[in-house]
């Protein structure tokens, strides 16, 4: 890999490009991969969504 050839011709020595295309062309590793991904992004929104009450919340008490 030390002397590896971008595809215009540039030198890339560290083979970054290689690395990249490497990670592209890896296909998702079955459906779980999906699965496990709702997950994280469900817990997300229900933290935004108590966030936004908790300030709400403390807004109209600040305004009492």
């Amino acid at each position: 890999m030390a002397n590896t050839q971008g595809p215009q011709g540039n030198h890339d020595p560290a083979g970054s490009t290689q690395m990249f295309r490497a990670f592209v062309d890896e296909g998702p590793q079955g459906g779980r991969q999906q699965q496990a991904s709702s997950g994280p992004r469900i817990g997300m929104i229900i933290g935004v969504v108590a966030a936004v009450v908790i300030v709400a919340a403390v807004a109209w008490l600040a305004l009492k």
